[in-house]
């Protein structure tokens, strides 16, 4: 089980402190499948990072009784002047894993050829994010953390990422947040609306769902033009 309790996150700036999150609660258990869905700058990122324990929260308490992944696709914590081959290395350091049964995978799934033995700073944002996803699939965890990496890739590596994360690991728990409800909808077994650092807990999809939506309508500036 995942728990936060009255978790606050503020980051300086020149007109003082600025709130992400404010005061949340949540229990994640094992094999849930949750989503958070917010607006663009609700907080998401920071919350999914303060979850994987790349950043740590400014006040309250977090308690991890399963294993938890870095966000999927996430590529910030690359070493770039390394090659795919030599993060792989790091990463399973990282985790106390021997690298070398898991190398034909990551090879295989993340499609690179002889790029892999290339240094990251040349990739372009595609290998980046394939390699991010083969690197995050090469570790197990009791719960996957997503940040929007359902939408990674051309369709077919979408349908290979899927199947990989939510068919071959479907008794795991993942918490995915987005700001494209739709998502939410399709892909999660309960959810939450994060607004203005507050998490809104929803006793169903749809419940999260129509709430969003109100938020949405209130104030449309919050999306990109493309989703209105």
């Amino acid at each position: 089980m995942i728990t936060l309790r009255d978790v606050h996150k503020t980051y300086p700036t020149r007109n003082g402190l600025h709130t992400v999150l404010d005061g949340i609660d949540l229990t994640v258990h094992p094999g849930e499948k949750l989503g958070i869905v917010g607006c663009n700058g609700a907080g998401k990122s920071t919350l999914i990072r303060i979850l994987s324990g790349a950043d740590l929260p400014s006040a309250g308490t977090i308690r991890r009784d399963m294993s938890v992944s870095w966000p999927l696709a996430f590529g910030g914590a690359f070493q770039t002047h390394l090659t795919g081959l030599d993060n792989l290395k790091f990463v399973c350091r990282v985790y106390g894993v021997d690298y070398k049964p898991l190398l034909p995978f990551v090879e295989d799934f993340a499609e690179l050829g002889p790029y892999f033995r290339e240094p990251v700073q040349h990739y372009s944002h595609g290998m980046l994010t394939r390699l991010a996803f083969a690197l995050s699939m090469a570790i197990e965890f009791d719960c996957f953390l997503i940040d929007e990496a359902m939408v990674v890739g051309d369709a077919r590596f979408h349908e290979k990422s899927h199947y990989e994360l939510l068919h071959k690991r479907k008794d795991r728990a993942y918490i995915l947040v987005s700001h494209d409800a739709n998502v939410i909808k399709m892909y999660c077994q309960t959810a939450h609306v994060l607004h203005d650092g507050k998490l809104h807990h929803c006793d169903s999809v749809e419940h999260a769902y129509d709430y969003y939506q109100e938020i949405i309508h209130r104030q449309p500036d919050l999306l990109p033009v493309k989703e209105l």
